[in-house]
């Protein structure tokens, strides 16, 4: 027992007193692929929520229920809010990609921040649309040869609502793909092969923002390119409720200040006490991410966050979405100054799924409504169900039941193996591909490399005027 004791102890001095750790942790932003490797699995936890679990989207009680779940808990409910954890995805967007400008800044190197912005803002579109498209393609062809049916049918609300039918023919079919490759990139449409790609116009619009607000302000001073980034966020408010985007701009520019915060001193001189004020700090955002967009007067806890939001938020502003960007602003913020949370979340698996988070996103829908939908129904009867529709009036139609607890937990068990396995393939096989085309399309559109017959310098298109 007292050997156990001493291990403990020395292991708990090397964690937390280690300066060397904490210099190299304070140094290191690979924890922010750690956390994105998390928000995806959590993304798809909501979908599994939404199929299986409803009733975890209110914060408590039902109509005809009289207790709560655990899992309707502050903090254990995130499995359910889809909404925050792509809100972390706005935010690590804006993070990330101002990392090296913001530092590139500091240092006086302005013509290389330049000249990386303008690589990564052209790279991006790629990095987005050409796996999006590869998989839009792959779910669109699962779909024609019938393989969705078990997930059309079945009794789970999320399969059900989100899986098309087969296309009447070929030829319909490929106006299909077509114009599901065109939803992704259109602003309130939803691409009915893959519905979680709604998300990808919003991630392109954070890129986008991210570029032009650095490209504005690459050559103020970290003072004054703060003083315009909380101008910039607070404007936003007004764009996104006009367009009824989920707080793209709010998100993205208080990600870039964060980025700002990090190169500062403060996160190191307040990383000696972020023992004592980070996990209250984290512990908050993550309670605020746990706030729901339905029913929120249902539950104590809510009750007094939706009383605050009454008092405090921009008027006409989704309560459920700016809390949860706001707790995870609070979050990350918690994350930077505590060199102990940025070593937890730089572990090697955590940093495995970051880098597979992406293929998570985009594959998940397709092995649900495939894989995982034959797991968990094949060989059931479909019974004579009452639904209501869309005009309130009830019909009956023909579902699949869910099955118990014990099939449904292997299903979840083996679907999530595959997942991550065919994720981490197409990270190893196919984004190498996707990198090889951006390459060849920057190479070709810049024109580097290439040159006349005769040796000299591509000529310009158009004339070039001679002084």
């Amino acid at each position: 027992m007292s050997a156990t004791v001493t291990i403990l102890t020395r292991a708990l001095k090397r964690s937390f007193v280690d300066p060397t750790m904490q210099k190299n942790a304070m140094q290191d932003s690979s924890w922010a692929d750690g956390l994105r490797g998390i928000a995806s699995i959590f993304v798809v936890s909501s979908h599994m929520v939404l199929c299986f679990a409803r009733r975890l989207v209110l914060p408590c009680c039902g109509y005809d229920e009289k207790s709560f779940l655990l899992f309707q808990l502050p903090i254990f409910r995130l499995v359910a809010q889809g909404q925050a954890w792509v809100a972390l995805f706005f935010i690590l967007s804006g993070f990330v990609n101002a990392l090296k400008p913001i530092k590139l800044s500091r240092a006086g190197n302005m013509e290389t921040a330049l000249a990386n912005l303008a690589q990564s803002s052209f790279r991006r579109p790629f990095r987005l649309a050409l796996p999006a498209t590869a998989a839009t393609i792959i779910s669109w062809a699962v779909c024609q040869m019938g393989a969705f049916e078990h997930s059309r049918n079945s009794d789970a609300y999320w399969l059900y609502t989100y899986t098309p039918s087969p296309s009447s023919s070929w030829g319909t079919g490929l106006e299909d793909l077509v114009n599901g490759l065109r939803a992704t990139w259109t602003i309130g449409i939803v691409n009915p092969y893959d519905q979680p790609q709604w998300a990808l116009i919003y991630l392109f619009q954070a890129s986008m923002m991210v570029f032009i607000a650095l490209l504005l302000t690459i050559n103020l001073t970290p003072f004054y390119r703060s003083l315009t980034l909380m101008f910039f966020a607070f404007w936003s408010f007004d764009l996104s409720f006009k367009f009824k985007d989920p707080l793209v701009g709010f998100t993205v520019f208080s990600g870039i200040l964060l980025a700002e915060f990090s190169f500062s001193s403060y996160p190191q001189d307040l990383s000696r006490y972020s023992l004592f004020v980070s996990p209250p700090l984290a512990i908050l955002g993550l309670v605020m991410m746990s706030f729901p967009s339905d029913a929120p007067q249902n539950a104590t806890w809510t009750s007094v966050l939706l009383a605050i939001a009454e008092r405090v938020f921009p008027p006409q502003i989704d309560y459920g979405r700016f809390y949860g960007s706001l707790g995870g602003l609070v979050l990350i913020f918690s994350i930077i100054i505590s060199p102990h949370m940025r070593a937890l979340l730089s572990r090697p698996v955590l940093l495995w799924l970051g880098k597979i988070s992406f293929p998570i996103y985009l594959l998940h829908g397709t092995f649900m409504r495939s894989i995982f939908s034959w797991m968990m129904f094949l060989n059931a009867k479909p019974v004579s169900m009452e639904i209501k529709g869309g005009d309130d009036h009830m019909y009956t139609v023909q579902r699949y039941p869910l099955p118990g607890n014990f099939r449904t937990t292997v299903s979840v068990a083996i679907f999530s193996v595959v997942l991550l396995l065919v994720a981490h393939v197409w990270t190893g096989r196919m984004e190498p591909k996707f990198a090889w085309v951006t390459r060849k399309a920057e190479e070709k559109m810049s024109g580097k490399g290439e040159t006349e017959p005769g040796g000299g310098a591509l000529k310009s298109m158009l004339p070039v005027r001679k002084e």
